[in-house]
């Protein structure tokens, strides 16, 4: 099997890393297409990768596996939406945009939404896999157990706190949190690593790694994946952001500031001056473990780290049994939206 994996972020990348192993393994051709903004941050330097529209069609694929919201309707190949996050709640995220044959859903919760949407839509396909992106944190949970106690005894701090705000200027809480997270640093009891997205504003960037170089309790992360991170962080601080899902699944607990869930089922605050006294309720006092193992039934079950076979797999079988699409029939307003984004004569 031919396979494209679409990128357009840089979050891609971890998302799609053990599909990338998974289809390595099983022996299937593999291209990488990335947004030219993205060569100097690609971290498979030995895969074949391209950002050329022209090489794709020239490449003829049976598949393109794709978390972000968009791909060329014109490309052929089974296209496939493994999604970006697990933020339900976000605007857009149950939303049919017609570029996509089939979605691989990561847990119940977002089975049943899809599959609501696909009554109105019988051009697609919903398929439960679990998403490939948590494959990965066992390992990375092994391999930076040293490392979490290293640094710890470094600083002779108890907990690793991880501030993960989103980017969004409606929804983000990073310019409300500075003075709060600057008296955090300033106990010393925690270490804290800072986290921002990719989009996120940059003068704010430039505010925080200016506070994490003034505290040497603070780390201001600039790796791209996050995932590492959320293993490390004993606490996540953020607002309305998909990587609350992401640290909720492995059981631990999280604060937020002004989240915009209609079932807030973690510790959010109105107030930023509750930030640090919610910290130190937390650690004696978890009212949330038995929301989170409720959120894990319903978001993500799985546990043994084989949703990208089960996306393979459930590609394989599409294929099998309903053969190579040679294009996706889309609206002439999408049509135009994709041939804005992607150059086909690049």
């Amino acid at each position: 099997m031919k396979v494209i994996l679409f990128c357009q972020n840089a979050y891609a990348f971890g998302i799609m890393q053990t599909i990338r192993e998974e289809l390595a393994q099983s022996g299937d051709q593999v291209l990488w297409f990335i947004m030219p903004k993205l060569l100097d941050v690609f971290p498979f330097h030995n895969d074949a990768v391209t950002t050329s529209i022209k090489e794709l069609i020239a490449f003829n694929t049976d598949a393109i596996i794709c978390p972000g919201n968009e791909v060329p309707y014109y490309l052929r190949g089974l296209k496939v939406q493994i999604f970006h996050g697990l933020a339900g709640e976000k605007k857009g995220h149950f939303r049919i945009r017609d570029y996509f044959d089939l979605y691989l859903t990561q847990g119940p919760y977002f089975t049943e939404g899809f599959n609501k949407l696909k009554k109105k839509h019988n051009n697609i396909s919903v398929i439960e896999t679990g998403w490939p992106k948590l494959d990965s944190y066992q390992k990375i949970k092994d391999d930076t157990s040293a490392y979490k106690l290293e640094i710890l005894d470094r600083h002779n701090a108890s907990n690793i706190i991880l501030y993960a705000p989103t980017f969004s200027p409606s929804l983000t809480s990073a310019h409300v949190l500075k003075k709060e997270i600057e008296t955090l640093a300033s106990h010393r009891e925690y270490v804290i690593h800072i986290k921002f997205h990719d989009l996120m504003n940059p003068e704010l960037i430039s505010y925080y790694k200016d506070l994490a170089a003034r505290y040497d309790t603070i780390y201001f992360i600039e790796e791209k994946d996050i995932v590492k991170q959320l293993v490390l962080a004993d606490l996540l601080i953020s607002d309305t952001s998909s990587v609350i899902y992401e640290f909720l699944l492995l059981d631990k607990p999280v604060i937020t500031l002004n989240n915009i869930s209609d079932a807030i089922r973690w510790e959010n605050i109105r107030n930023p001056k509750d930030l640090i006294p919610s910290i130190l309720k937390i650690r004696t006092q978890d009212n949330f473990a038995l929301e989170r193992a409720s959120i894990i039934a319903q978001y993500h079950p799985y546990t043994d780290g084989k949703s990208s076979a089960r996306v393979v797999a459930a590609i394989k079988e599409y294929i099998s049994q309903h053969g190579v699409p040679e294009k996706r029939k889309i609206s002439w307003l999408r049509r135009r939206k994709i041939n804005k984004l992607f150059d086909r004569k690049s």
